[in-house]
């Protein structure tokens, strides 16, 4: 299947993931519905910063994926949905974890539903590997146990398994995909890297971070985004559940030290407790095992991380403007 000609929607297209999926559907000639939350400033998040030929040949739709009539109106007459739309931040979901509910659970079901009444041909439903917890064995496929350590972890079990049995129940063609840690430009200092990288990039010696001795399967935005597009056009996988990971993993702190490296600078490390997760949340390892994907999808992630770590440093330092390197906020 190609998706030349064919009409997309993809929700939380205003998103750090979402903004350049829509680039690349653009580039593959897809007919790109972007679903952005509604603001009114009229924002298209960070598809505002997309190449003006990229705006210029996309249909934005403002609204709210809470909203199931909005949701139904945007999917008519759509081919494929990758549904990406999502609350994300977890220490949050400890602060209102009812909203997380509404949007993830709630949202994802006006997803299912719009793609079930208009006939859509393949929805991509985005989970995480947060989904796991701290794993049982490494590296983690996609059978191992669902374990949620945090609000936001249990409303992606719950949207997953909604989006699933949607199959099951009515032959709606789903696919879930599970990224690990996605980086790359446009994350925002909710995520370690760009905290790391934009308090480097002003100058600072001592970098406030959180738990240093997480290890994360760190992959680049392009590398994501290339799973989506083949999650999409793949011919036989409805009902499946994919992971998209390196098969490697680093600790927070030896990142630290990469990030470093790459910028040709020296800093230390002061721990900040505003960057400290839930304790509960805390999630140790998450390592992919890439296997299936590279079997069903002919995935496999090409971006190394010095080279994605020196790509995001080009792009943050190119909009450091945007990016607060003081009281840091998750």
């Amino acid at each position: 299947m190609t998706l030349n000609g064919v009409r997309v929607l993809v929700t939380g297209a205003d998103g750090f993931i979402g903004s350049h999926l829509v680039e690349r559907l653009v580039q593959e000639g897809a007919d790109v519905r972007a679903f952005c939350l509604y603001n009114s400033q009229g924002s298209w998040g960070w598809l505002d910063h997309a190449p003006a030929d990229v705006k210029a040949s996309v249909d934005v739709r403002l609204g709210d994926i809470r909203d199931g009539r909005f949701v139904e109106a945007a999917a008519e007459g759509v081919g494929v949905i990758c549904h990406l739309a999502a609350l994300i931040a977890i220490p949050y979901s400890y602060d209102a974890p009812a909203s997380y509910i509404d949007t993830n659970i709630t949202g994802t079901l006006h997803v299912l539903e719009a793609a079930r009444r208009h006939g859509v041909q393949r929805l991509v439903h985005t989970s995480t590997s947060e989904v796991y917890g701290t794993p049982e064995t490494v590296p983690i496929t996609e059978s191992h146990p669902l374990n949620a350590q945090s609000p936001y972890a249990a409303t992606k079990v719950a949207a997953d398994q909604l989006a699933l049995s949607y199959h099951r129940s009515f032959g709606t063609p789903v696919t879930v995909l599970r990224p690990f840690n996605t980086y790359g430009p446009r994350q925002s200092t909710r995520a370690v890297l760009p905290t790391i990288l934009t308090q480097l990039l002003a100058g600072k010696t001592e970098i406030a971070l959180g738990n240093l001795s997480p290890q994360r399967d760190l992959t680049f935005v392009s590398d994501t985004v290339d799973g989506f597009i083949r999650a999409a056009t793949t011919p036989g996988i409805d009902g499946e559940t994919l992971q998209l990971g390196t098969g490697e993993a680093v600790s927070i702190g030896d990142l630290f030290h990469t990030a470093c490296k790459v910028l040709g600078v020296t800093a230390t490390v002061r721990e900040d407790v505003q960057r400290l997760r839930p304790a509960a949340s805390e999630v140790q390892v998450l390592l992919s095992d890439p296997g299936r994907a590279r079997e069903r999808l002919g995935w496999q992630a090409q971006v190394t991380l010095a080279d994605g770590l020196a790509r995001t440093a080009e792009w943050l330092q190119a909009h450091l403007s945007l990016y607060r390197t003081e009281g840091y906020h998750v």
